[in-house]
């Protein structure tokens, strides 16, 4: 908080005497870090994501005050993180290892927390979800060996011609559409419904993921490069795969 002194000096800074100068300034820094992190805001948007499944699948007290922990952890943390990050660049503007030691840590504290709070999050909710997520995989059934690998290699065939006609990287390296994203997510499609598992499912898909963000990480591929080839992947494996069970039925 600050206070004017004279007319054309800078304001100095003052203490808040009051609760309610207090509360504002608290106010006011969560504000600045929804306005300048990005990753504060994804936490926000994911938390209220989170909330509203929870009360549109109705669990209890207790299962709903333990997500709502576990998010104000998150949040708590991210703003601890921005703090950490301020004072450091206000003592070391320039490169220091030690002010980039303490920025990652700061940064792993977040981390930690948002670990926590996914598996706090799937042991409450995996209750409510996997039964119906279960239900959906069982609707299609399990395909057959053959279909799997004509799906796994129309797929990666589909990305060697877009390649190509696109003129951009290489069937390994660069270009559009990504061909690892699309071929992992080809592969946990076809895992999915193999296995009518729902954990077995997630734990492909998470896999798909991984494979997917290293390719951004790597600076290989952009955004938009490995949200096309997921999308194709994951599609087409489930159009061929949909195609070899009606033909077979």
């Amino acid at each position: 908080m600050i206070q004017s002194s004279e007319e054309g000096r800078v304001p100095e800074p003052v203490k808040p005497d009051r609760f309610i100068d207090s509360v504002n300034c608290a106010i006011a820094g969560i504000i600045h870090a929804a306005r300048t992190e990005k990753h504060m805001r994804n936490h926000f948007i994911s938390a209220g994501v989170v909330l509203l499944v929870a009360l549109f699948l109705k669990v209890n007290p207790l299962e709903f005050a333990l997500l709502a922990l576990s998010i104000l952890f998150v949040l708590f943390a991210e703003l601890i993180n921005t703090a950490v990050e301020a004072v450091v660049d206000l003592v070391s503007p320039g490169y220091n290892h030690l002010a980039k030691i303490a920025k990652d840590t700061a940064a792993g504290a977040v981390l930690v927390a948002a670990c926590g709070a996914a598996i706090m999050g799937y042991l409450i909710l995996a209750k409510y979800i996997l039964p119906l997520y279960g239900e959906v995989l069982a609707m299609f059934g399990a395909p057959s060996d053959i279909g799997t690998m004509v799906s796994i290699l129309i797929v990666t065939i589909v990305v060697i011609m877009l390649k190509g006609m696109l003129g951009k990287g290489s069937p390994l390296h660069g270009g559009a559409p990504s061909g690892h994203a699309a071929i992992a997510f080809s592969i946990a499609t076809a895992a999915s419904l193999n296995s009518r598992d729902p954990l077995t499912s997630l734990l492909s898909v998470a896999l798909a993921l991984m494979v997917s963000h290293s390719r951004l990480f790597m600076r290989i591929h952009t955004m938009g490069e490995v949200v096309a080839g997921s999308c194709l992947g994951a599609g087409l494996t489930f159009i061929v795969l949909y195609v070899f069970k009606f033909l077979g039925s």
